[in-house]
């Protein structure tokens, strides 16, 4: 299994302005964490990198190394929350995919699962390989520019140039467009994904949102799901055979 260590560069976060100070802050335990790791003291290394991620830092390379410690400490659910969580900031990265794999191997639970559509998949892809505030600045700078195109293609007297303004126009119109629908996407998958990870040993899916329900299935921690719905203290989740059920609300945790 691959349990690289890498670098964490704050500077290149996209976080909002923190203080000179508070960043050589998280660089050190970044570094001290990585160092605990290194010589076999996973569960301090683990906590150290907790502390930096609950200071607001987010990063896929430290989402990575806290799923490495996870699984280390053989806490399999907390892996595959981190690596999925990673995923999300890195979704080509191979070396998470890799993990994230192997930790799943160790879950009880297989379903056959529904396949996601071709181009859905694509787009949630594509979405996820800028930020958010990235794609939404290539949004406005897109239709900046078919504005202008746009000038070019009703004032200009010659035919030519309006033929190249208007297709220009036409282009950079649609991409702008394409450039929103990601940015929002991409907002959507970070902050309010509804998938999750049950961290419960053992939880039963009820047919209604209280201990009364019918059983329906039985879950193990570390199964992926998808949140539905929310009653009180309950989710109705989806799994990925299409199943649906409820369970509490401190069973699982969201990615």
């Amino acid at each position: 299994m691959k349990l690289s260590i890498r670098i964490l560069l704050i500077l290149l976060l996209g976080l909002p302005a923190i203080n000179s100070s508070g960043q050589e802050s998280s660089v050190e335990k970044f570094n001290k964490a990585a160092n605990l790791y290194s010589s076999g003291k996973y569960k301090d290394a683990l906590d150290t990198w907790i502390s930096v991620y609950k200071a607001g830092v987010r990063s896929a390379n430290l989402d990575f190394n806290i799923g490495n410690a996870y699984f280390k400490t053989s806490n399999i659910p907390g892996a595959i929350l981190f690596y999925e969580r990673a995923l999300l900031l890195k979704p080509a990265d191979e070396d998470v995919q890799y993990n994230l794999q192997i930790a799943r191997t160790l879950v009880v639970d297989k379903f056959v699962e529904i396949p996601e559509l071709f181009f859905v998949t694509w787009y949630n892809f594509l979405s996820l390989t800028l930020s958010t505030n990235r794609w939404a600045q290539i949004s406005l700078t897109s239709f900046i520019l078919f504005l202008i195109a746009l000038s070019i293609y009703i004032y200009t007297p010659r035919y030519r140039y309006k033929v190249i303004g208007f297709w220009f126009a036409v282009f950079l119109l649609i991409f702008s467009l394409f450039s929103v629908s990601f940015s929002i996407r991409n907002r959507n998958l970070i902050y309010n994904n509804s998938k999750a990870i049950i961290f419960s040993p053992l939880v039963n899916g009820k047919s209604s949102p209280d201990n009364s329900g019918t059983d329906l299935f039985v879950l193990h921690e570390g199964t992926r799901v998808t949140i539905e719905d929310a009653v009180g203290e309950w989710f109705e989740i989806r799994l990925s055979d299409g199943n649906k059920g409820w369970v509490p609300a401190n069973s699982l945790e969201k990615i």
